[in-house]
């Protein structure tokens, strides 16, 4: 059993030793210490609920929460960096702290997470040569720009008594025990000197915390870095799977750095599941080994706005807006059956009273929302966008936007003047879905499967346009340096490349939609229209708002899109599934008159339901 109830980071304030390894154990200021961990990403969750989840983590038996730093969120634009609002780290460590957590820090650069890219920002591909996650110049030089804004932030909060020239004055300790040095670059392992590329980058900037790797078993022996330890991630405990952990380093405590609690799941397919019995199971047998844990995810939250990434085995498949991950809280920070029974088991484990668990925080049915207005991208287009002209098409990170950092996220149209119809054939050059229009006129759509298309004949010069959604870059594999989005080459008409393009960015930023609701040309909703459209509404609520989930899959349904409230980007839909409702946080929202805006891709509805509770989609337990 482990009394930890002293060794939480407010009362060791003034500490001078933070976490060191001796022989197979951990010590935390000289005294025996195992890590039970709760994954959960500040960017994923609504800043006004990130205490509410640690206190959770704190009740279910948790003494340490585990984050990635997302370089593509805090620095969108090349030399523009954001730690404000939702994406305040220091708040978000430093509340830690408050609650008695103590932090493993996992700051890339690139952190996996089913994130676009895998958290590297999308200008970094500006570069045709680009190297990413290698001692490429271009990729080292960006790494280091990024290092020396976000270090400053991090040394101060190490829990260690230190002193730096990052950080002038003596600091009595934070909550950050460890570092992680990159993110399983085993499976990557395009450069032998990378890792101690990053290692170093951390050390020299002041970082003097317990430094980790974090692979899985087939990939633990070529993600090694001297002077970090090895960290292993898995979800079945095979025989020997731990011991494995020697074969690569002697006489060190063991350390599970992923136990995966669910799953994420792709558009098309099923919301995996994963047994609560089974994990909680494995959990007991990793702790009777000695081990300590991180439990990933404690909460997922969601992938909000443009953000999700994909995966590239046999076929591209990008992730759901969700990312429940089937967890130990749900998307909206319920507790599952699987929190109970951890608490249970840890609860044993400690042999000292946990805190209660909080109230959980009633979820609204706000009824249905009728979408009164809509307005025709075509109609958007004059009035909103400037477009870029160029003779040959031009990929989404390379358009002259953004102070030259490029478009990262959302659609791009490419619009050309065309003689009559013919064969239109793609050469695989679509990244990821383009929809195919002859002036207004839907003709069909282009992507990995589906390659070429029949353009009908016609009278004259008429406009092709090739409407091109990114729909997030694969976060994990041997294909980074290929997630480049939009139109990667030429498209050919009747073996002929297209050329002369207008090609207008649709990144639907904030600016964007606040001009849209001030734009002339809405008009009530017909009974029927197809899209690309704008559609707005309004939901009226009465008293303090409450979460709640959007149903967009009512019959006549939605087809494809993003839906925004009150300016903010919830994500995705799409009918194929599985997720069928979108999150929608209670402090997004405001009493009285909120704004809902959809862009729909095809065919739309004419209401939206609000409901209390979400669904995910059709089940299947992983194997």
């Amino acid at each position: 059993r482990f009394n930890w109830s002293e060794l939480i980071p407010l009362r060791l304030w003034g500490r001078t030793l933070g976490l060191q390894t001796e022989n197979s154990q951990f010590l935390l200021e000289g005294m025996p210490f195992r890590i039970f961990g709760g994954s959960m990403h500040y960017f994923r969750v609504p800043r006004e609920y990130w205490e509410d989840r640690m206190l959770k983590m704190k009740a279910c038996g948790l003494n340490t929460l585990t984050t990635y730093v997302p370089w593509n969120l805090h620095e969108q634009e090349r030399g523009k960096f954001d730690f404000s609002r939702n994406l305040d780290l220091e708040a978000f460590l430093s509340l830690a702290a408050k609650n008695g957590l103590w932090v493993i820090l996992r700051p890339g650069p690139y952190i996996c997470s089913e994130w676009d890219l895998g958290g590297l920002p999308s200008w970094l591909l500006q570069d045709p040569e680009m190297q990413l996650r290698t001692t490429y110049k271009g990729f080292t030089e960006a790494v280091d720009a990024y290092f020396d804004h976000l270090m400053p932030i991090v040394v101060p909060l190490q829990a260690s008594t230190i002193h730096s020239p990052l950080c002038p004055r003596y600091k009595k300790g934070g909550p950050i025990i460890a570092v992680q040095v990159e993110n399983e670059y085993g499976s990557y392992a395009k450069d032998p000197n990378y890792m101690t590329y990053v290692k170093m980058a951390l050390l020299n900037r002041g970082i003097v915390e317990l430094l980790m790797t974090s692979d899985n078993k087939n990939g633990l022996s070529f993600g090694l870095v001297e002077g970090a330890l090895a960290t292993v991630n898995f979800q079945k405990l095979e025989p020997g799977l731990l011991k494995y952990l020697d074969t690569v380093q002697k006489d060190q405590p063991k350390m599970v750095m992923e136990y995966w609690t669910g799953w994420f799941d792709n558009w098309g397919g099923p919301h995996y599941v994963f047994d609560a019995d089974e994990m909680v199971n494995t959990v007991a047998s990793i702790l009777k080994l000695g081990a300590s844990i991180n439990l990933y995810m404690f909460h997922g939250g969601t992938n909000f706005g443009f953000m999700n990434g994909a995966l590239e085995a046999d076929e591209y498949k990008s992730d759901v807006t969700s990312y429940d991950y089937d967890a130990v809280l749900t998307e909206a920070g319920d507790y599952t059956s699987k929190f109970f029974k951890l608490r249970q088991l840890f609860s044993m484990i400690i042999g000292q009273p946990l805190p209660l668990p909080p109230m959980i925080e009633s979820k609204a049915s706000y009824g249905a929302i009728l979408l009164h207005q809509y307005i025709s991208l075509w109609d958007v287009l004059p009035s909103l966008l400037q477009p870029v002209k160029s003779e040959l098409p031009i990929n989404m990170e390379n358009l002259h936007l953004n102070d030259s950092s490029g478009q990262s996220y959302g659609y791009v149209l490419y619009e050309t003047v065309i003689f009559g119809g013919g064969h239109l054939h793609s050469r695989d050059h679509v990244r990821d879905r383009a929809q195919v229009f002859v002036n207004t006129m839907y003709v069909g759509e282009l992507d990995y499967n589906t390659v070429e298309l029949t353009l009908p004949e016609g009278q004259g010069f008429r406009q092709l346009r090739l409407l091109v959604e990114n729909r997030g870059r694969v976060n994990y594999g041997l294909a980074l340096n290929e997630q480049r989005k939009g139109l990667i080459g030429d498209v050919f008409l009747n073996k002929t490349p297209l050329r002369n393009f207008k090609i207008y960015s649709l990144e639907m930023k904030p600016g964007f939609m606040k001009s849209l609701r001030h734009i002339a040309g809405w008009s009530a909703v017909p009974d029927y229209f197809v899209g690309p459209a704008f559609f707005r509404g309004r939901l009226w609520i009465e008293h303090q708002p409450q979460d709640t989930f959007l149903k967009l899959q009512a019959s006549p349904g939605w087809e494809k899109g993003v839906v925004f409230v009150n300016g903010q980007n919830l994500g995705r839909y799409w009918k194929i599934g599985p997720q069928e409702t979108l999150y929608l946080p209670g402090p997004w929202l405001w009493k009285g008159n909120n704004e809902i805006v959809i862009f729909e891709e095809r065919t739309a509805g004419r209401i939206i339901q609000s409901v209390d509770i979400p669904y995910l989609g059709r089940t299947q337990y992983v194997d």
